[in-house]
């Protein structure tokens, strides 16, 4: 039998990868294209993140509006947003930040849908890194004679078909994004 913790393991690189790709930008404005941004505050760097250092909200599908906790590190996450490279002009509004996102061309239609295949195939690969792992545990056992050779064939067998339906949950959520990054 194999061990009931996998399930939770291959979760959690399937909601690692949606994480991940969360970040890739479509032609709409998310607060994920900025809360994962590190940011120079306070003498060290903080994440953006809503509970670090400010509220992301999107006012309209063109425009992110992030408004800092503390007033007087506003021009620190102008900067970190600057020094992220993601293609974005920051602005200072009074006491917020402002992002205006730009309409997304052709070429940077398939520039984001590379990344996102890049992100994908990384996500398989953690997802058979830890089908390998489980598999040596499972040869470990039967080499240790603690299950029979039906057993470890029975195994190997439920693993993998463990293995494919997360693989497909990913492949799934490849698919929405490029569906949305492909829209124009």
């Amino acid at each position: 039998m194999i061990d009931p913790s996998i399930t939770q393991k291959f979760q959690k690189v399937v909601d690692l990868v949606a994480v991940d790709i969360s970040g890739i930008r479509t032609g709409r404005a998310t607060s994920a294209m900025v809360e994962n941004i590190v940011c120079p505050a306070y003498g060290g760097t903080q994440f953006l993140k809503v509970m670090e250092l400010a509220s992301i909200t999107v006012s309209d599908p063109t425009q992110i509006v992030i408004s800092p906790w503390d007033k007087s590190i506003i021009g620190d996450i102008r900067k970190g947003l600057l020094e992220a490279n993601m293609g974005f002009n920051p602005s200072i509004d009074g006491e917020v930040i402002r992002i205006s996102i730009p309409p997304m061309t052709t070429e940077d239609r398939e520039k984001y849908v590379k990344l996102l295949s890049s992100k994908l195939e990384n996500g398989k690969v953690m997802m058979r890194q830890v089908r390998a792992d489980e598999m040596h545990e499972i040869k470990k056992k039967f080499e240790g004679k603690e299950i029979t050779e039906d057993e470890k064939f029975a195994d190997e067998k439920s693993l993998q078909d463990l293995t494919d339906s997360h693989i497909t949950k990913i492949e799934s959520l490849g698919e929405t994004k490029k569906a949305d990054l492909l829209q124009i």
